[in-house]
Protein backbone atom coordinates (compact mmCIF):
# COMPACT_ATOMS: atom_id res chain seq x y z
CA UNK A 1 0.00 0.00 0.00
CA UNK A 2 1.52 3.59 -1.37
CA UNK A 3 1.63 6.33 1.63
CA UNK A 4 0.85 9.71 0.95
CA UNK A 5 0.62 13.09 3.22
CA UNK A 6 -1.41 15.94 3.26
CA UNK A 7 -0.28 19.03 5.10
CA UNK A 8 -2.53 21.10 7.10
CA UNK A 9 -2.64 24.30 8.15
CA UNK A 10 -4.85 26.94 9.68
CA UNK A 11 -7.07 28.10 7.54
CA UNK A 12 -7.54 25.19 4.99
CA UNK A 13 -9.91 24.96 2.63
CA UNK A 14 -12.74 22.09 3.51
CA UNK A 15 -13.17 21.11 -0.19
CA UNK A 16 -9.39 20.93 -0.70
CA UNK A 17 -8.80 18.93 2.30
CA UNK A 18 -11.56 16.57 2.34
CA UNK A 19 -12.03 15.55 -1.26
CA UNK A 20 -8.16 14.55 -1.51
CA UNK A 21 -8.47 12.34 1.98
CA UNK A 22 -12.07 10.87 0.88
CA UNK A 23 -10.37 9.20 -2.55
CA UNK A 24 -7.27 8.41 -0.78
CA UNK A 25 -9.14 5.91 1.74
CA UNK A 26 -11.79 5.22 -1.31
CA UNK A 27 -8.42 4.08 -3.43
CA UNK A 28 -6.71 2.35 -0.36
CA UNK A 29 -3.72 4.94 -0.28
CA UNK A 30 -2.34 5.09 3.09
CA UNK A 31 -3.21 9.00 3.87
CA UNK A 32 -1.60 10.64 7.19
CA UNK A 33 -2.77 13.83 7.79
CA UNK A 34 -0.01 16.35 9.29
CA UNK A 35 -1.00 19.45 11.15
CA UNK A 36 1.62 22.81 10.61
CA UNK A 37 0.91 25.23 13.48
CA UNK A 38 1.66 23.52 16.58
CA UNK A 39 -2.05 21.78 16.96
CA UNK A 40 -3.72 18.50 15.98
CA UNK A 41 -6.65 20.27 15.34
CA UNK A 42 -6.88 22.21 12.33
CA UNK A 43 -9.66 24.83 11.71
CA UNK A 44 -11.12 25.25 8.07
CA UNK A 45 -10.57 29.02 6.18
CA UNK A 46 -14.47 29.62 7.24
CA UNK A 47 -14.34 27.77 10.60
CA UNK A 48 -16.80 25.30 9.35
CA UNK A 49 -14.56 21.99 10.01
CA UNK A 50 -11.80 21.67 12.72
CA UNK A 51 -9.68 18.30 11.68
CA UNK A 52 -7.74 16.20 13.95
CA UNK A 53 -5.02 15.60 11.88
CA UNK A 54 -2.90 12.40 13.22
CA UNK A 55 0.80 13.89 13.76
CA UNK A 56 1.87 17.50 13.79
CA UNK A 57 4.53 18.08 11.13
CA UNK A 58 7.84 18.61 13.76
CA UNK A 59 6.98 15.12 14.73
CA UNK A 60 6.18 13.38 11.63
CA UNK A 61 8.72 11.49 9.40
CA UNK A 62 7.33 12.15 6.11
CA UNK A 63 10.56 9.77 4.14
CA UNK A 64 8.31 7.03 3.30
CA UNK A 65 6.18 8.86 1.29
CA UNK A 66 5.07 8.70 -1.90
CA UNK A 67 2.82 12.11 -2.38
CA UNK A 68 3.04 15.52 -0.60
CA UNK A 69 -0.81 17.29 -1.03
CA UNK A 70 -0.99 20.78 -0.09
CA UNK A 71 -4.37 21.98 -0.13
CA UNK A 72 -5.07 26.00 0.07
CA UNK A 73 -7.43 28.52 1.68
CA UNK A 74 -6.46 31.55 2.74
CA UNK A 75 -4.98 31.68 4.81
CA UNK A 76 -3.99 28.25 5.22
CA UNK A 77 -1.63 28.51 2.54
CA UNK A 78 0.39 31.17 3.82
CA UNK A 79 0.71 29.04 6.31
CA UNK A 80 2.52 26.38 4.48
CA UNK A 81 4.69 28.37 2.76
CA UNK A 82 5.81 30.04 5.79
CA UNK A 83 6.82 27.08 7.63
CA UNK A 84 10.51 25.80 7.01
CA UNK A 85 9.11 22.41 8.10
CA UNK A 86 6.84 22.58 4.74
CA UNK A 87 9.37 23.75 2.46
CA UNK A 88 11.90 21.31 3.49
CA UNK A 89 9.42 18.68 2.95
CA UNK A 90 8.42 19.89 -0.69
CA UNK A 91 11.95 20.56 -1.53
CA UNK A 92 12.55 16.82 -0.59
CA UNK A 93 10.15 15.39 -2.34
CA UNK A 94 10.40 17.58 -5.23
CA UNK A 95 14.36 16.44 -5.70
CA UNK A 96 13.61 13.24 -4.60
CA UNK A 97 11.07 12.81 -7.87
CA UNK A 98 8.02 12.01 -5.72
CA UNK A 99 4.93 13.50 -6.44
CA UNK A 100 4.01 16.89 -4.80
CA UNK A 101 0.50 18.27 -5.38
CA UNK A 102 -0.71 21.43 -4.88
CA UNK A 103 -4.43 23.44 -5.39
CA UNK A 104 -5.43 26.68 -4.91
CA UNK A 105 -2.94 29.29 -3.60
CA UNK A 106 -0.75 26.36 -2.34
CA UNK A 107 1.13 26.26 -5.66
CA UNK A 108 2.79 29.50 -3.99
CA UNK A 109 4.36 26.70 -1.45
CA UNK A 110 6.95 25.83 -4.97
CA UNK A 111 8.77 29.72 -5.15
CA UNK A 112 9.11 29.59 -1.78
CA UNK A 113 10.67 26.15 -0.93
CA UNK A 114 12.87 27.10 -3.96
CA UNK A 115 11.66 23.97 -6.36
CA UNK A 116 10.05 23.13 -9.46
CA UNK A 117 10.75 26.91 -11.68
CA UNK A 118 10.33 27.15 -15.24
CA UNK A 119 7.57 24.31 -15.07
CA UNK A 120 4.15 24.12 -15.99
CA UNK A 121 1.52 25.12 -12.94
CA UNK A 122 -2.25 26.26 -12.50
CA UNK A 123 -3.13 28.29 -9.35
CA UNK A 124 -6.29 29.90 -8.33
CA UNK A 125 -5.84 33.57 -10.48
CA UNK A 126 -5.36 35.52 -6.96
CA UNK A 127 -2.05 34.32 -6.93
CA UNK A 128 -1.16 34.26 -10.68
CA UNK A 129 1.00 36.90 -10.59
CA UNK A 130 3.26 35.32 -7.27
CA UNK A 131 4.22 32.32 -9.93
CA UNK A 132 6.25 34.63 -12.37
CA UNK A 133 9.09 31.56 -12.50
CA UNK A 134 6.84 28.93 -13.67
CA UNK A 135 5.25 28.25 -17.04
CA UNK A 136 0.93 29.36 -15.82
CA UNK A 137 -1.45 27.85 -17.68
CA UNK A 138 -4.89 28.79 -17.44
CA UNK A 139 -6.03 25.17 -16.79
CA UNK A 140 -8.08 22.84 -14.46
CA UNK A 141 -4.89 20.25 -13.27
CA UNK A 142 -1.80 20.67 -14.85
CA UNK A 143 0.89 17.61 -14.40
CA UNK A 144 4.46 18.02 -15.51
CA UNK A 145 6.33 15.19 -14.33
CA UNK A 146 6.08 14.44 -10.36
CA UNK A 147 4.17 17.92 -10.01
CA UNK A 148 0.41 18.13 -9.83
CA UNK A 149 -1.40 21.45 -10.08
CA UNK A 150 -5.35 22.53 -10.01
CA UNK A 151 -6.55 25.71 -9.93
CA UNK A 152 -8.96 25.79 -7.11
CA UNK A 153 -11.87 24.48 -4.87
CA UNK A 154 -14.28 23.65 -7.38
CA UNK A 155 -11.50 20.89 -9.12
CA UNK A 156 -10.85 19.34 -5.83
CA UNK A 157 -12.01 16.10 -6.70
CA UNK A 158 -10.47 16.08 -10.45
CA UNK A 159 -6.98 16.97 -8.28
CA UNK A 160 -7.74 14.15 -5.72
CA UNK A 161 -8.51 12.08 -8.81
CA UNK A 162 -5.14 13.15 -10.71
CA UNK A 163 -2.71 12.49 -7.64
CA UNK A 164 -4.71 9.37 -7.18
CA UNK A 165 -4.28 7.82 -10.67
CA UNK A 166 -0.28 8.03 -9.44
CA UNK A 167 -0.42 5.97 -6.49
CA UNK A 168 -2.97 3.03 -7.55
CA UNK A 169 -3.57 1.01 -10.42
CA UNK A 170 -6.28 1.54 -13.43
CA UNK A 171 -8.94 -0.66 -12.14
CA UNK A 172 -8.39 0.47 -8.35
CA UNK A 173 -8.84 4.13 -10.18
CA UNK A 174 -11.84 2.83 -12.01
CA UNK A 175 -13.48 1.60 -9.15
CA UNK A 176 -13.35 4.12 -7.30
CA UNK A 177 -14.68 6.46 -10.32
CA UNK A 178 -17.73 4.13 -10.48
CA UNK A 179 -18.32 4.48 -6.51
CA UNK A 180 -18.28 8.24 -7.39
CA UNK A 181 -20.66 8.13 -9.68
CA UNK A 182 -18.04 9.33 -12.51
Amino acid sequence: MKRAYILVAEGFECIETLAPIDVMQRAGVELRRVAVGGSLDVTSSHGLVTLRCDELIEDADLSDGAALILPGGYPGYVNLRTSEAVCRAVRDYYDSGRLVAAICGAPTVLPAAGVAHNRRVTCHSSVVEEMHSYTYLKKDVVEDDNLITAAGAGLSVDFALAIASRLVDSETLSRVMRGMEL
